[in-house]
């Protein structure tokens, strides 16, 4: 509880909201702030769409000479994965934290662990959307699902899952620089996992080192859950897999953005 000295030197004290109310109060300002920011979304809608139009244009006719492939559905999550990967508020926080909202901000009641989740929030609720374009346009190419409504509805979770977790390494930067360029570079971290596993043929097409490596990255098992939902149907151990590998990741990612924060919010 803080304690702030009012007029006439009566004391007021400022009560804690409680975790969730904390939670729902970050996220509501940060959705406000995305909605009067909205040409900042289109990047995370542009690249993907041109990615698959060019990753299809360019393979398409050499992937049919692999037997049983649908190149378009085998590019669709690879797609979806450009679209909601370092979707994030963390550019916000940086500015929060250089014009002083931040230092003002961590004095009151407020739960420091929900400042990262309410942002949390509202960048899970931005990715899920961003989903449904890329699901549409692979409807537009002929794209189908095995799994039918459900499955897609599982595509959505799965991919707004994994964009969440990777948001940590931003927040993380974000708390630990308050630097807007590094935050920006976070996105890089990205590509050595993306195009070190099955972003244009399968696992069994690559040379062997470079299956090996793609045995160790989680990109390959979400990337394989993703699709399997897509052309296979439901396969419990794929999407088993994929879910874990997202959640280790998460142990990393999440672990530094709250150590981060909690060295930013106790600097004062």
């Amino acid at each position: 509880m803080a304690v702030v000295s009012g007029a006439g030197g009566v004391t007021v004290r400022a009560r804690k909201a409680g975790f969730f109310r904390d939670i729902f109060a970050v996220a509501r300002r940060a959705v406000r702030a995305m909605l009067r920011d909205l040409e900042t979304v289109i990047p995370a809608l542009f690249i993907p769409v041109f990615m698959f139009a060019v990753t299809v244009g360019a393979l398409q006719d050499f992937a049919e000479t692999i037997p049983g492939l649908d190149y378009r559905a085998f590019q669709l999550p690879v797609a979806v994965l450009f679209a909601v990967t370092g979707v994030s508020r963390a550019i916000t926080v940086v500015t929060d934290i250089q014009s002083g909202y931040f230092d003002r901000l961590v004095i009151t009641p407020v739960n420091r662990v929900a400042l990262l989740l309410g942002l949390l929030m509202a960048d899970f609720v931005l990715i899920v959307a961003l989903t449904i374009p890329v699901i549409i346009m692979g409807f537009i190419v002929g794209v189908g699902f095995e799994t039918g409504l459900l499955g897609i509805l599982a595509f959505m979770l799965l991919a707004g899952l994994w964009g969440l977790i990777f948001n940590g390494f931003p927040y993380a930067i974000a708390f630990k620089t308050g630097n807007v360029a590094a935050v920006n570079l976070s996105f890089l971290l990205f590509f050595p996992f993306l195009f070190m596993t099955t972003l244009f043929i399968p696992q069994e097409q690559m040379t062997p080192w470079l299956s090996t490596t793609a045995d160790f990255n989680p990109v390959t098992y979400i990337l394989a859950a993703e699709r399997s939902l897509i052309t296979e149907g439901w396969q419990w151990v794929v999407l088993r897999d994929g879910v874990i590998a997202t959640l280790g990741v998460g142990v990393v990612s999440m672990g530094m953005a709250l150590y981060t924060l909690r060295g930013r919010a106790t600097r004062k």
